[in-house]
Parts: structure tokens; C-alpha cells; sequence
């Protein structure tokens, strides 16, 4: 046999390994998220951190051949299987698009922790120095997989975030225009465009203790749903709701508790609107998804100073 054919008999042979490796992977994943979902887990980071990482072990352990290949593979499968997860999810697919980050992050992780096991070619020394940085890194990642699962390991979920803007009206003028019933005729940040719930149908009008606004936000033709709020504190130049309820695709990533609304006329025909939202951050890790929830809340919070406390 020559060389020529034996260098395409082992690409082959690796293009095989590669394959199973990566069809074993996503099975393992596949299984892991259909028991975390039925378990009432699937906001946790068990399947943010924990998914990724019972993916990248299945890879790296169906192709023992060539572990300096690993990271390449793990990447590889994790890109497959958030292909697949945007063609199942539809509308959805912004979950698998912030969540991207994490899953290659952590898929990375356990690749190269498994490399450096299968260096050849090391001496004892460095060996030993090899499995300890892997074992640290390994050590960081079970933490990381129990917040929101195991008592103690779930930082705060309770978020307020607020956005200041300064409308050119009078606070009369701003205070009536909070009256009318909700109009949302100006378009979204793009970040919001990027698959969020958008708001449709609305109703509810006025001021008094008691009065409600109803926002449809839709997602395509998944999981459309209303949000319902009322009003719990009227007085001139300041308003708060609560939320009564909501029913929306939004409630997978957070709960809404509430907003407050301030504003007051800092000089004739210029009034400073002050709009804070209050919610329960659903969604773990912490320090990944929090971050990216108050991004979003203070885009939507800006937003609603723009369309409903600002005169048509």
C-alpha cells in the first residue's frame, strides 16, 4: 500500500471517528436536557454549564485517536447541535444565540482538560503538572453546574432597573400621555429585534389606583402570551404598577414584579421621565445571564419613556 493511500485510509479513518464521536455527543446531550426539563431544571445551570459538558466528554471519549484534535471536535459538535436546536426552537433560537458563548466556553473547558491527559511525549514533571491544572479546571466547572439546583448555590434574583430620559413636554403633558392606552408605534432597539417577544395588541387606559394595561407580546407562533399590569400608587408625578400576570415566552427567562414611573419638569416644555422595572431573574448562571437580562430590561425601560410617556 502506498503512502498516498494510507495518508487517505487514516483521514478516513479520523472523518469515521469524528462522526461517531459527534453523534454520540449530541445523544448524550439530547438525553441529559430531556431529564433536566422533566426534572423542572431547564433554567438552571445544569443545562447551561452542564449540558455543554456531558456533550464535550461524550465527544472526547468516542475518539481517543487523536486528542490534540479535541478542542477542534467538542466545537464542531456543539455547533451541530445549536444548528439543530435553531431548527427544532424556531423563534426560540435567541436562547441557543446568548446561550452560544457558554456552550463553547465550557465544551472548550472539558476539551482541553482532556488533552492535556493525552499529551505524549511529556516527562513525569511535567505530567504531573499537567493533571493539576486540568483538575483545577475541572474542580471550577461543578460549582459553576449546581446554581439553581442545590440550597446555597442561587445569587440573588431580585433585579431593578431603570433608564432616564428628558421629553420635550410639560409634566402635564407627560402625565397624559401615561393615561392613554398603550401604543407601541416606534421600533424596537436591535437588540430587542434580535428574538425577544414583541409587544402587539394592548388595552387598558388611566391613572387611578386600580386601572390596568394589558400588552400581547407575541413570538412568532410560539408561546404568544399577554402581560398584565396595574396600578398600585398614583400621584402627581409618580406612578407604580404591580404585575398581575403574565403569560408570555418572557417568563422563561424572568418574572416581572412591578415598574415605577417619576417625572418632573425641570424647565418649561422639558420633563425628565425616570422608568424603573423591577423582576426575578430566572435564568443561571448569575454572572452570565444577568448581566445580559439588565441589558435588555434597560433597553425595554428607555423604550417605554419613548413610547408611552412621550406626547404623539
Amino acid at each position: 500500500m502506498s503512502d498516498a493511500t494510507r495518508n487517505r485510509q487514516a483521514r478516513r479513518d479520523r472523518t469515521r471517528a469524528t462522526l461517531v464521536a459527534i453523534i454520540c455527543g449530541l445523544t448524550a446531550a439530547s438525553a441529559a436536557y430531556r431529564l433536566l426539563r422533566a426534572g423542572g431544571l431547564e433554567h438552571t445551570s445544569l443545562v447551561f454549564i452542564g449540558i455543554p459538558a456531558v456533550l464535550a466528554l461524550a465527544v472526547v471519549f468516542s475518539d481517543r485517536k487523536e486528542p490534540r484534535t479535541a478542542v477542534g471536535t467538542v466545537f464542531r459538535a456543539i455547533t451541530i447541535a445549536l444548528l439543530l436546536s435553531g431548527i427544532v426552537f424556531g423563534e426560540a433560537f435567541v436562547c441557543i444565540l446568548f446561550a452560544s458563548p457558554l456552550f463553547y466556553m465550557v465544551g472548550g473547558t472539558v476539551a482541553t482538560i482532556y488533552q492535556y491527559f493525552g499529551r505524549k511525549g511529556r516527562d513525569e514533571a511535567q505530567r504531573a503538572l499537567d493533571r493539576q491544572r486540568a483538575g483545577l479546571l475541572a474542580i471550577a466547572l461543578v460549582p459553576m453546574s449546581l446554581e439553581g439546583v442545590a440550597p446555597g448555590f442561587a445569587l440573588g434574583r431580585e433585579e431593578r432597573v431603570a433608564a432616564t430620559r428628558v421629553v420635550a413636554a410639560s409634566a402635564a403633558d407627560v402625565g397624559a400621555a401615561l393615561a392613554e392606552a398603550p401604543h407601541f408605534d416606534r421600533e424596537l432597539p436591535a437588540f430587542l429585534q434580535l428574538g425577544f417577544p414583541t409587544p402587539g395588541m394592548t388595552a387598558g387606559t388611566g391613572l387611578r389606583v386600580g386601572d390596568r394595561r394589558t400588552v400581547q407580546l407575541e413570538h412568532g407562533e410560539h408561546h404568544p402570551g399577554a402581560l398584565v399590569m396595574e396600578v398600585t400608587r398614583s400621584e402627581p408625578g409618580l406612578l407604580e404598577f404591580r404585575a398581575v400576570s403574565d403569560d408570555s415566552y418572557i417568563t422563561h427567562w424572568l418574572a416581572w414584579r412591578g415598574a415605577e414611573v417619576r417625572w418632573v419638569e425641570e424647565s418649561p416644555g422639558r420633563t425628565r421621565v425616570r422608568w424603573a422595572l423591577s423582576y426575578r431573574r430566572r435564568l443561571d448562571p448569575a454572572w452570565y445571564f444577568a448581566p445580559l437580562e439588565r441589558h435588555a430590561v434597560g433597553l425595554a425601560a428607555g423604550y417605554l419613556i419613548e413610547t408611552l410617556a412621550t406626547p404623539r
